[in-house]
């Protein structure tokens, strides 16, 4: 019987795909951290377990991040400027910059947040586990805005940069759950690790998989940019 199989052109482009599916991809590795320009693991670490008990009584003790998880994002601030009580929409998020459309053309959103200014443990939060955390950072580094920001699933930020790089100390994740530095990207598993994103590059968090994402940010009070 004759084979009618259709006939395709032969080129660099045909060879290039076919040499390409003689070798399936390796998928087991994405779901462990690797490090690459951007984005590092200290050798600081913590208590997973501890971190998690924190996680539910600063929640018992706060509904900041109630109703902004179905939104997909929620902020719980653990640092504030001294004798802070109300925090504004600018204060949760701050400056970055974003490529928001076709033009490609690069523009500020936001007010600059002065990092240094929020030095102070937010009194809420006294006597957790995330007190601990905050002033082992601050042994280390200078350290501004720290905050427990949350991902719902099937969800990601934009792709834009910040004027400072920061700190993540991943408490609830999964494997579909993905950071971006400009061209590298992985998985940060919530091990108790903390690790070292430049994210004055342009960057996203993404969560691709079927629980929230959960995550400590603390931001490094070094000089920003600003432009």
């Amino acid at each position: 019987m004759q084979d009618h199989a259709p006939s395709h052109l032969s080129d660099a482009d045909t060879a290039l795909v076919e040499s390409r599916l003689a070798h399936p991809p390796e998928t087991d590795s994405v779901a462990e951290f690797k490090p690459g320009l951007g984005i590092e693991r200290l050798s600081l670490s913590f208590d997973i377990a501890e971190l998690r008990v924190a996680l539910e009584e600063c929640l018992r003790r706060s509904d900041f991040m109630g109703g902004m998880q179905d939104e997909g994002f929620a902020a719980l601030p653990l640092t504030q400027r001294p004798g802070q009580r109300e925090w504004t929409e600018n204060d949760l998020s701050g400056r970055y910059w974003i490529r928001g459309d076709d033009r490609y053309v690069e523009e500020p959103r936001e007010d600059l947040v002065p990092e240094i200014d929020f030095s102070e443990f937010n009194p809420d939060f006294a006597g957790t586990y995330f007190e601990h955390v905050h002033a082992e950072l601050a042994r280390r580094f200078p350290i501004g805005r720290v905050r427990v920001l949350s991902k719902a699933l099937y969800n990601c930020n934009s792709w834009h940069r910040d004027p400072e790089p920061r700190l993540h100390i991943p408490i609830i994740t999964n494997p579909g759950s993905l950071f971006i530095v400009n061209h590298h990207v992985t998985h940060l598993p919530a091990d108790g690790s903390v690790y070292f994103t430049d994210t004055r590059g342009y960057h996203t968090a993404l969560n691709g998989g079927e629980t929230r994402r959960v995550h400590i940010v603390a931001a490094l009070a070094y000089p920003q940019l600003t432009g």
